[in-house]
């Protein structure tokens, strides 16, 4: 009996974790730039004399979605979305530079460029300011220019150039902030190939339909292992009353 009630109970675990990704990724169907979470599990052998018959889940290489999501139009000059491949380079809350696919941008109170979450977004020579009462564009290239807004109104003036990266996708991390790593710790190259579309962000790449497939798959495969756990517990008390009577 203890074998099933090992089974099931490490099946019903892992129900639930993955149920958990999949809610994560239903409540960020709206959320700009995101990446969907993976979570895949496999069957592990439970070593040891007399456990040949006894298995467990165990979830195997988490991962994320990289496929890119609909481009919404804004009109907004501050938002861009990534064309094909690629990142744009952040600082995340620990001071590190982080990666985000996530451009909808602002201009904070210091008049500094940051993303909505309030990383600040970086340049060829760090966070990018911006000069009070100036008309703010952004190039496909990255490049971020100003035109002032008073007088004196001079000429267009380049205030940076957004670091645009393309890492290996396999050599990223994603953290519970939603930005994205690489996994030795380093920062990457800027990739001049990489370009922008102004004007419109990319919207997430989870797909609401499935996701609702996949909690209601997930709910039943919870129940069934709750269900053989019951099983197995009707089954002992069985076996307990045979051999009392016996």
């Amino acid at each position: 009996m203890d074998r099933l009630i090992y089974t099931a109970m490490s099946g019903a675990k892992s129900a639930l974790d993955r149920q958990a990704v999949v809610a994560n990724n239903l409540a960020n169907t709206s959320t700009v730039g995101f990446r969907a979470d993976v979570s895949v599990y496999r069957s592990i052998p439970v070593d040891g004399a007399g456990l040949a018959t006894r298995a467990s889940v165990l979830e195997s290489s988490p991962s994320t979605d990289f496929s890119n999501g609909a481009l919404i139009d804004t009109g907004h000059a501050l938002d861009v979305a990534i064309t094909g491949a690629g990142f744009i380079a952040v600082e995340g809350n620990d001071g590190n530079e982080a990666y985000t696919r996530a451009g909808s941008f602002e201009i904070d109170a210091e008049g500094t460029l940051v993303t909505k979450s309030g990383q600040k977004v970086l340049g060829d020579g760090g966070p990018i300011a911006i000069p009070p009462n100036t008309s703010v564009s952004i190039a496909r290239d990255g490049t971020v220019s100003g035109v002032p807004t008073q007088p004196p109104i001079t000429g267009v003036v380049q205030l940076g150039r957004i670091k645009l990266v393309n890492p290996d996708e396999a050599s990223l991390k994603k953290g519970a902030d939603g930005l994205f790593r690489l996994k030795d710790g380093s920062t990457a190259d800027a990739d001049e190939k990489v370009a922008l579309t102004s004007g419109a962000v990319e919207g997430s790449n989870v797909n609401p339909a499935a996701a609702m497939i996949d909690m209601i798959a997930m709910a039943r495969a919870f129940e069934m292992q709750m269900k053989l756990m019951s099983n197995g517990e009707d089954n002992d008390k069985s076996a307990t009353r045979l051999l009392a009577a016996s």
